[in-house]
C-alpha cells in the first residue's frame, strides 16, 4: 500500500516554558511531571504513525488524551511545536502560507462535531462555501455542490436552511461540503458524537458506504471504542498525548500493548469484532486428483472423521465426502470421488463476525469452510469454537459482574 500521510515525532506543548519542556518531553518525563516543573501542558508527545491511502485511520482516546489536538495539528489549525506531518511526502509542518492554503484548498477537508453550518445560508450554499472561498466561479461550484448532496441523499433538500433540517441531517451536510471539492485526505473531529444513538449508527452506514464508492483517506478522531471499532480499519489509541497502540481492531483485542489498552478494551463483546481467522483450524483434506474413494475410507478412519473436504490443485475447495457415500461408492467399485462430492458446505470469508457464526453453523451437519474471494480453503471453523469463544465472553462478562 502506499502511504499517504505519516507522522513523525509529533509534538505540541502548550505555555511559556516551551523549550524546558520540550527538553523534559525528549527525556521522558510524564505529562504530569513536565507540568509541574514548568506549567506547560504537553497535548502530544512524540506521535509517530503512517496512514495508508484509501483507509480509514481512527485515532482514539479518553478526554484529554492530546487526539483532537493531533488532529488539528495536519492541516495546522493548531502549529506544532517539532516534528514532521507528511503529506504525499512533502513536510507540510514546514510550508509557507501559500503552500499551506493550497494543501487546505486541494488536499485536506474538515467535518467537526458541531457542524459548522451558516444558519442564514442554504443547504446549496453551504456546502459551496469552500469552494467559494477557493474563488472557484458560481456555475462550476454549484454543480460540485449538488453533486456531493446528491451523493449524501439531500439535494432535494438544497433551498432550506439548517434549522429546518434534523441533527443527522445537518451532519451529513457539513460531510457533503467537506467532500465538495473533491479532497484526498477527510478529518474528522468527533464528527457523530453530537448525534443519538441511532442517528450516529446511521451515519457510520453511511460513511463506509460512502467510503466503499470513494475510497478517500480518512483520519477520524473519537472517544467512544465500539465505533472505532466498527468503522475503522486500523486505530490509534492515545493516553497522554503519547500513541500507545497502532493496529487493527483485532489486534489490538487480542494482543493489548499494555494495562491500560487491556482495561480500555475490556468491556467490549469481541464476539462482534473478533471474526472466523481466529478461531479457525487447519482441516485435513483430500485432493480430487490423487485420491479416490478407498483412499478417501482409509484417510477418515485414521483421522476418525464422519466427512472429509475434497480440494483441487489449486487448493480450492470443491465440497466435502461423507463416510457413508465413502463406503457406498468402495462397495459399487466406484473410482473418482468427483460423483459422491456433496456442495453444501457452508463458507464464509475470515472476516466473517463470530457472532455471525453461530446462525450459520447451528443448523449445519458440517463444519464451515473459511475460503478466499478465489474459493481457495483457508480453514475451517468448528461448532465447539464457535460454542467456546461465546461461552468465554459471557464467562468474562460474568467475572466482571462480580
Amino acid at each position: 500500500m502506499t502511504t499517504k500521510v505519516e507522522i513523525q515525532n509529533l509534538v505540541k506543548i502548550f505555555g511559556k516554558k516551551e523549550k524546558q519542556a520540550l527538553e523534559l518531553v525528549k527525556s521522558g518525563s510524564s505529562k504530569d511531571d513536565i507540568l509541574k516543573k514548568t506549567g506547560a501542558t504537553v497535548g502530544v508527545n512524540r506521535a509517530s504513525f503512517k496512514v495508508e491511502e484509501g483507509e480509514i485511520f481512527v485515532i482514539m482516546g479518553l478526554s484529554g488524551s492530546g487526539k483532537s489536538t493531533l488532529v488539528r495539528m495536519l492541516n495546522r489549525l493548531i502549529e506544532p511545536t517539532e516534528g514532521s506531518i507528511l503529506i504525499d511526502g512533502e513536510d507540510v509542518s514546514k510550508m509557507n502560507k501559500d503552500e499551506l492554503r493550497k494543501v487546505r484548498r486541494e488536499k485536506v477537508s474538515m467535518v467537526f462535531q458541531n457542524f459548522g453550518l451558516f444558519p442564514h445560508r442554504t443547504i446549496l450554499e453551504n456546502t459551496e462555501y469552500g469552494l467559494e472561498v477557493q474563488g472557484i466561479d458560481k456555475e462550476t461550484r454549484q454543480k460540485k455542490a449538488e453533486k456531493a448532496l446528491d451523493n449524501a441523499g439531500l439535494l432535494p433538500y438544497k433551498d432550506q436552511r439548517p434549522n429546518q433540517l434534523s441533527g443527522g441531517m445537518q451532519q451529513r451536510v457539513g460531510l457533503a461540503r467537506a467532500l465538495a471539492n473533491d479532497p484526498e485526505i477527510l478529518l474528522m473531529d468527533e464528527a457523530f458524537s453530537a448525534l443519538d444513538p441511532l442517528i450516529r449508527r446511521d451515519m457510520q452506514d453511511e460513511l463506509l458506504e460512502m467510503q466503499e464508492k470513494m475510497q478517500k483517506t480518512i483520519i477520524f478522531i473519537t472517544h467512544d471504542l465500539n465505533e472505532s471499532l466498527r468503522i475503522g480499519d486500523r486505530i490509534a489509541i492515545m493516553k497522554d498525548g503519547e500513541v500507545v497502540q497502532v493496529g487493527t481492531g483485532e489486534e489490538i483485542l487480542t494482543n493489548p500493548a499494555n494495562e491500560y489498552v487491556e482495561r480500555f478494551v475490556e468491556d467490549v463483546d469481541r464476539s462482534k469484532v473478533l471474526t472466523a481467522e481466529n478461531i479457525m483450524i487447519r482441516p485435513q483434506t483430500l485432493r480430487s486428483s490423487k485420491a479416490g474413494p478407498r483412499v478417501a475410507a482409509q484417510e477418515m478412519k485414521t483421522a476418525g472423521l464422519s466427512s472429509m473436504l475434497i480440494i483441487d490443485k489449486q487448493q480450492q475447495l470443491k465440497g466435502y465426502v461423507t463416510d457413508t457415500d465413502v463406503l457406498e461408492a468402495v462397495k459399487s467399485n466406484i473410482r473418482s470421488l468427483d460423483s459422491i462430492i456433496r456442495t453444501d458446505i457452508p463458507k464464509v470469508s475470515k472476516d466473517t463476525l463470530i457472532y455471525d457464526l453461530y446462525d450459520i453453523i447451528h443448523g449445519s451437519d458440517t463444519p464451515v469452510a473459511v475460503v478466499d474471494e478465489n474459493n481457495k480453503l483457508e480453514g475451517i471453523v468448528i461448532r465447539s469454537l464457535v460454542i467456546g469463544a461465546l461461552a468465554r465472553e459471557k464467562e468474562e462478562d460474568s467475572n466482571n459482574g462480580e
